[in-house]
Order: structure tokens, then sequence, then C-alpha cells
């Protein structure tokens, strides 16, 4: 489970908070909407630990996670472009969820070579990732959130620029995965279609005059 209590954060230099209180179980997608500005990607960044609050905490499990750098908190995040290195193939850029340096035993050369079957890129292996289309390379990045194997997932309009067919299939990949993986999952979007179609709970951010609060729909 990801809860985030309490948390408070401020920009320097401003005196509005952004207040936000949420638990998502596993297995549950969440999807966050709401006008630019109002927070969204502020709190993904918080729990990802790109920013720190001012107080409050963020817990996956039961444990904190504030006191983890970034690359050591148990989650993935999907971002709307730039979560592939272009120069390396498809299953290298895969293969850094598992290990940085790319050196792969046999059983985790398997994973990859799974995961890529997953998302239907298996014959894409060796390409490099510069070569393949958007959709194709928002598959490999959603292929390495597989073989991280992380219980929490984050998702930052990832397929907002994809034409609406490659859309509909990356969110039921999505949906799939997360029902298969048990991941609790927050999903910032600006289109309330992309929660109906992974049959997400929508919550929206509202800018109010102190404060940033969550309003359920």
């Amino acid at each position: 489970m990801l809860e985030v209590k309490n948390l408070v954060f401020r920009h320097p230099g401003q005196s509005q908070d952004y207040k936000f209180e949420l638990s998502i179980a596993a297995g549950e997608i969440l999807g966050l909407t709401g006008k630019s500005g109002s927070g969204k990607s502020t709190l993904l960044d918080l729990i990802a630990g790109f920013l720190m609050p001012v107080s409050g905490d963020v817990m996956i499990g039961g444990q904190s996670l504030l006191p983890l750098p970034p690359e050591d908190r148990p989650l993935t995040i999907l971002f709307q472009k730039n979560n592939l290195f272009d120069h390396i193939t498809a299953a290298q850029n895969v293969g850094l969820g598992i290990n940085t340096s790319l050196r792969l035993t046999a059983t985790q050369q398997n994973q990859v070579d799974q995961a890529l079957d997953r998302v239907g890129l298996a014959a894409a292996a060796n390409q490099r990732a510069s070569s393949l289309s958007g959709g194709e390379q928002q598959r490999i990045a959603l292929a390495r959130s597989l073989v991280r194997n992380k219980p929490v997932l984050l998702l930052d309009e990832p397929f907002s620029a994809l034409d609406a067919d490659t859309r509909a299939e990356m969110l039921q990949l999505v949906r799939e995965i997360v029902d298969e993986k048990q991941l609790a999952t927050l999903m910032v979007t600006h289109d309330p279609k992309d929660c109906e179609a992974l049959g997400a709970t929508k919550t929206t951010l509202l800018q109010g005059k102190k404060s940033l609060t969550f309003a359920q729909k």
C-alpha cells in the first residue's frame, strides 16, 4: 500500500502550501486530474523523492520513504517522454531496470525477454531506442517497469502524446499489469477518460486560497 500522510510542501519564495493525503491499496489505480499548476506533478515528485516535504510522510508497506534517495525507493515512475536512452537497444533499456551495469545473468536476461514479449516487442529487442516510434518507446519503458518488480507505479501522463488507438492499447496493458503484479498505482492525467479506461478511482486536485487539497469524485 502507498500512503501519503499529512504531506505539506511549499515552493521556495511562495507562501501557499500544497497539502496531500491519500492511500492506494495493492492492485488499485488512483487517477489524478486537475488544472496545470494544481500540484499533480509536485505530488509525484514528492513520492519519488525529487522534492522533500516540509512535513508529513510517504510510506510504502508501512515504511517511510523519506530517508531514502530516489534511486532506492521501491517504485517505478513512467514519464511522458525521456524514459529511454536512445543510443542503446530496447533490450538494454529494459535490462537497466534490473541492473544498471547491464551485467545480467541468464535468468535476468530471460526476464528481459519475457517483458519484451509481454508488451509485444520481442522482435525489437536489438533495435536502438531512437529507431522506435513513440508508442514503441513507451512499451519498452513499461516493460522495464515489469522487470523492476516494485510495488508502486507512478504514471506522469506517459501516453498523452500517443494516437488514440495506441493510447487505448497502452491503458489496457497497464490495467493488465497492475492486476497481474498487484501494483499500487497513481496516474496523473489531463483526460478523465483515461481514468474510465483503467477503471481507476478519480480524484481531482482543486486549488484553494490557502492550500491544495483532494476532492473525491
